[in-house]
């Protein structure tokens, strides 16, 4: 397994960020429940097209991320701790618009990537998960052994692979291997395959956080009028608050 200087540094800020929100070293983690908590923070999604993958934004007092919502749910999360990194780590970056494919050149999104990998999965937990719980050697991992590793930490079969590729577990051949038929793969080993699937169409463009909750106070101190807090709330893709659904007659236990 290897492990460069680089990768060590990276690594630790993942796990100090973690441990910053309020997450431990080895579980896997719900990353846009952890974005949920952070104050100042705005996450949109939204269609971005085929060639990009997200963006942030950051100033003295607010955070946004933008996620694109036609990338598959496993990418997004990828993406959402990929933005993380820009915003608490690259402080001379302000606003970065962030390729869908994996930049090779630009070494803030070299970084980024390698601190995504280990922000979803620090490098202790994917050791230890391979070792007691696949209990497989380097250079001996199975495609079931992937998609176990992928579900586990909700990880994107492309962000797997090259990982796995990075610290020795399998070779570029037999990564080109296994990435084909994924959806179906996954199905037939009894997996919910939701991880591999864009936004459904009522999340295609929705915002959430500081945003939503910051316009809510300006109409609660009547600071602004009915009718342009309901316009800031449409500016957001939010007519679902605006004009409500019907969800919101249901009950539920």
């Amino acid at each position: 397994m290897r492990k460069m200087p680089e990768d060590i540094r990276i690594n630790a800020n993942a796990l100090s960020l973690r441990k910053q929100l309020g997450e431990d070293a080895y579980s896997p983690i719900d990353i846009f429940s952890v974005l949920s908590s952070i104050d100042d923070l705005t996450l949109v999604y939204y269609p971005l097209g085929r060639r990009i993958s997200g963006m942030c934004l950051r100033d003295k007092d607010n955070k946004i991320i933008v996620i694109n919502s036609e990338h598959t749910y496993g990418r997004q999360r990828f993406t959402a701790a990929h933005e993380l990194c820009h915003i608490y780590f690259h402080e001379n970056l302000r606003k970065v618009v962030c390729p869908a494919a994996f930049d090779e050149k630009d070494p803030a999104e070299i970084e980024a990537n390698h601190f995504a990998s280990y922000f979803l999965a620090t490098y202790e937990s994917l050791r230890e998960f391979i070792e007691k719980r696949i209990q497989k050697d380097e250079c001996h991992l199975s495609l079931e052994d992937i998609v176990r590793i992928e579900q586990y930490y909700g990880l994107s079969r492309q962000a797997t692979l090259i990982r796995l590729i990075r610290e020795g577990y399998i070779s570029e051949e037999q990564a080109a291997e296994m990435k084909r038929g994924v959806i179906k793969y996954a199905r037939e080993l009894g997996h919910d395959v939701s991880l591999y699937k864009p936004s459904s169409e009522e999340r295609k463009a929705i915002t959430l956080g500081k945003y939503v909750k910051l316009a809510e106070s300006l109409r609660e101190k009547e600071l602004i009028s009915e009718g342009l807090y309901e316009q800031y709330l449409l500016d957001a893709f939010r007519s679902d608050i605006v004009y409500g659904t019907a969800e919101d007659e249901e009950r539920y236990d």
